[in-house]
């Protein structure tokens, strides 16, 4: 069996939902900063990004860095010293910390303490696509 195949389907797989669940947070937060005063509304918006955020993303996220450095180990650690590899990695690095800051959004609306307006969220949600079109750039160029 061709492992190096195996891991790269299942690491696109799991980017691809966790790039899902990366673009569909932030949106569920416009719409939740929008019904902030309605409780009911207020409630089943904790609901799905509680959800979302614990059930698809971290698992998503979690088998994306686990793919990807079975990927590195069966192509050879030499990678890691190619420019365009460092670069994804440093993408990479910076979805991650992007998904830890949303998970830290959705704490202060489950305690009723966001304190953002809904075009705030309209504005960060554009950093995951910026971060995938870099990436997939690099990664399909591989520049320098």
């Amino acid at each position: 069996m061709n492992y190096y195949f195996l891991f790269k389907s299942l690491h696109l797989i799991s980017v691809i939902s966790w790039m899902a669940g990366l673009l569909y947070l932030p949106r569920i937060f416009v719409y939740h900063s929008q019904n902030i005063d309605e409780v009911k509304t207020s409630e089943i918006f904790k609901v799905m990004e509680r959800k979302l955020y614990f059930y698809i993303m971290t698992p998503a996220m979690s088998l994306s860095w686990l793919f990807g450095l079975l990927l590195i180990h069966s192509v050879g650690f030499e990678q890691l010293g190619q420019t365009w590899m460092v670069l994804k990695i440093v993408f990479v690095l910076l979805l991650t910390l992007y998904h830890f800051y949303l998970g830290k959004i959705l704490n202060q609306f489950n305690i009723n303490q966001n304190k953002r307006s809904h075009k705030f969220y309209r504005y960060i949600n554009e950093i995951p696509t910026i971060l995938l079109i870099l990436i997939v750039f690099v990664v399909i160029f591989k520049p320098l």
